[in-house]
Order: C-alpha cells, then structure tokens, then sequence
C-alpha cells in the first residue's frame, strides 16, 4: 500500500455535560500550543476583563454565537483546526445540553476520537452515560475520559480513579474499544499539554501527547471495498473526448487499476482502467483507498451513475429493501410510523417508510423500553424500515461510512434523524 507522507489528520469531539468545561479545555490547548492569534487573544483578554474576570477566559474562543458568550454555554457546534509538527487536527465543540443532542451527534458523525469530559465535583452523570452510548452507536474507535476541574477536589488520586473506574463500568455495557484516562485541569492547564505538577501520582500521558500519538491508520476497513459513486464526470473537451469517469471518496477497501468490479444495484461487471486523482494536474495512482477521493475509469462503457456502488464481486454487501437500523431523532415533531421520509444513504437518496418501532433505549439505564411507540426529539432507537428502492446494507459495526445514513422530511427537506444500520 501506498504510504501518505502528508501529515495526519486527526478529527476529534469534545463532549460532556454543561459547565463540565469542554470549550475552556479546547481554549487552554490551543493557548498553550500558540494556536491563537494575537488580535484573538487581545479580544478574549478584553471580554474577560469587561466580565470581571480575574483570568483569561480561553472559552470564549469557542462560543461564538452571541447567546454563548451570554450564557456561557455551548449551542452551536463550533469547529476548529490547528495543526503541530506532529499531526492536524479538526476539532468539533459540541454542546453539552440535552436539548442540544442532535448538535452533538452532528459533530461526532465524522470523529476519529472522542474526548468526553467529567466534572470532577460530580462525576458520571446522565450526559455522560448519553455521550458514551452515542460515541459506541457511531462507532467512535478512541475515547479519551478527562476527568476535569481536578483543582477543586485537591488534585486527588481517590477521585480520579474512582471515577474512572465508574466509567469503566459505564464502558462495559457498550462497544467502546480503545478508552484512555487523563486527570486535567483545563482552567490551569495541568495535563491538557504540559504535564501538572500538581499530580506526581499521575505517570500517563498529557491530552495533547494522546491526540498527536494514537494510532489512527488502521481505524478504516481495508477489507471490504466499497465505492460510492457521486459524479459522472465527462469533460468533453478534445484533449479528454472520450473520457468517463466515476468520482467519489473511497469508503472502504483498497481499489487497484486492473481490478474486476461489479457495480450495483445493477449487477454489471467491468475491470478498472484507471484511478485517477488531481494534483495541480490529473494523476494516475496504482490503487487507492481510504479516504482518498478518485476518478476510476472503466475498461467497458457500461451505465453507471450517482448512486451506484463499485465492489468487488467476490465481496458483496447485502442488499435489501427492508433493514433494522439504531437511529437518533433530531426533530422537534416526533417520527409518524407509516409515513414516507427520504433516506440518504452514501450518495443514494430513496424513498423509506418506518414500519415498526422497536424499542426506544433508556440512556440513564440502557434498558429497552419496548413499551414506548413515540419517537420525539432526542430520543434513540431500533425502527424497522422499508425502502422504494435497494439499500446496500453494510452493519455501522463493520464499516462507519456506509453503515450510517439521515432520514429527510420530504416536504420540509428537515434532516429528521441519523441512522446506523444493524
């Protein structure tokens, strides 16, 4: 395999309850790292001063909205990026409110790692138990646990592992893989990139060392190739008469020119001419995977469109009208069994119906409530759904990207929920 000696890209998610600091920790690294701007930082300085703060309020970096920097709370999600002579990062700051779920599930869609934050005052709370179980339904592959606020319990051992261990309890019950335990102090800085001196019994790793060290190139599945179909691309110019190209993003597997695939729903076959990328000019690489963008070229002229799915044909996905799927509900009107929603799933888009609500998961609890039929705002779920059309189902468990889809409002054109297929 080709190896990308471009720095790494690394996309990660804050998450907690209210106040637990979330924005102040983002704030704290990128000061520390000199990742802000001088004007920014004299603006923060000033709002600080105005609010009679005896400190810099490295929050404001984040909240941008007005109603934010009012309240002092996270709405919106607000990304971010900076970069070290390690690693790049995007980081998405999600709010901590209940209401505010759906934000949360937006910013975490495309996460590498997750950093969920516990106020060391209060330890795990229902928040928590909802990030966690959210993070183990996208399938998140990392998970830091900062256990923040370690200032206002006397930097105390007991306190860090008793709540880390409450967390591994938590843990136990979900499909949380990869899980590290940092002791910080954001407001202070101890352990978010410098190591605390406040905490010698704590031998780990700083926050900023995890994020520019975990290992995060075996996270996609190389195995099972799959190539979502976007754009037909036909230039039509004299230098590229004849040129037909299929573009997309790699999902998954690794494509190699010479390669027989099929192409669904269709069936058809054909053999990979070319894989083609652009760099100032167009390219042709041997092969290509995750999460490359390409332009494959096919031997035969055969129909093939947005929508449609490059595989090879001995590696098939399921392909099915009607599927069990986890989905989190993300509009104010609770779901309508029986009503037609469009389902957008990788570059396909069909009509789907919700024929069956199976459950509605107790987040304080994780028990099934199979009593409960209403689905509103917040709520998260096992539906059974039947669809117009093919879905190429690919369990969330085995592939991220295309075991994951949104259902749509057909008249409203509302995003209604997000989905992990079973």
């Amino acid at each position: 395999m080709v190896i990308d000696t471009e720095i790494e890209l690394l996309r990660f998610v804050t998450a907690g309850s209210v106040d637990d600091g979330k924005s102040t920790l983002i704030g704290r690294m990128l000061y520390d790292k000199k990742s802000i701007f001088e004007d920014q930082l004299e603006a923060i300085k000033k709002t600080s001063q105005q609010r009679g703060n005896d400190y810099i309020d490295l929050s404001l970096l984040t909240d941008g909205l007005k109603a934010e920097r009012e309240q002092g709370i996270t709405i919106d999600v607000a990304y971010r990026y900076f970069s070290t002579n390690k690693r790049k990062f995007i980081i998405a700051d999600t709010p901590g409110h209940i209401q505010y779920t759906r934000n949360m599930i937006t910013g975490a869609s495309n996460a590498n790692l997750i950093v969920i934050l516990i106020d060391a005052t209060k330890g795990i709370t229902e928040q928590t138990r909802r990030h966690a179980f959210i993070a183990s339904l996208l399938q998140i592959a990392h998970v830091v646990v900062c256990i923040n606020k370690m200032d206002l319990v006397n930097f105390s051992n007991d306190v860090f592992e008793n709540i880390s261990n409450d967390f591994r309890t938590l843990a136990s019950k979900l499909e949380l893989k990869d899980i590290h335990y940092v002791p910080v102090s954001a407001l202070r800085g101890d352990n978010v990139v410098d190591k605390s001196e406040n905490m010698q019994w704590y031998n780990g790793a700083t926050l900023m060392y995890v994020l520019e060290t975990i290992h995060i190139s075996s996270d996609s599945n190389h195995i099972d190739c799959r190539f979502p179909v976007q754009y037909v691309i036909r230039p039509q110019t004299a230098e590229h008469a004849n040129y037909r190209g299929y573009a997309g993003r790699i999902a998954s597997g690794v494509f190699k020119e010479g390669d027989i695939v099929k192409i669904l729903p269709s069936g058809l076959t054909s053999k990979i001419k070319t894989i083609d990328i652009w760099q100032d000019e167009i390219k042709s690489v041997k092969e290509a995977f995750p999460p490359m963008s390409v332009t494959v070229t096919l031997e035969d002229d055969i129909d093939v469109s947005r929508g449609n799915m490059l595989v090879r044909e001995n590696n098939l996905p399921n392909v099915a009208t009607e599927f069990d799927a986890m989905i989190c509900w993300m509009n104010e009107q609770p779901l309508v069994p029986g009503k037609k929603y469009f389902l957008k799933h990788t570059t396909n888009q069909t009509l789907a119906m919700i024929m069956e609500v199976v459950y509605i998961v107790d987040v304080a609890s994780y028990h099934r409530n199979e009593e409960q039929r209403q689905v509103r705002m917040n709520d998260i779920g096992r539906l059974r759904i039947k669809t117009s059309q093919p879905v190429f189902l690919i369990a969330t468990v085995k592939n991220k990207i295309t075991g994951s889809f949104i259902l749509i409002d057909e008249h409203s054109n509302d995003i209604v929920a997000a989905g992990m297929i079973i």
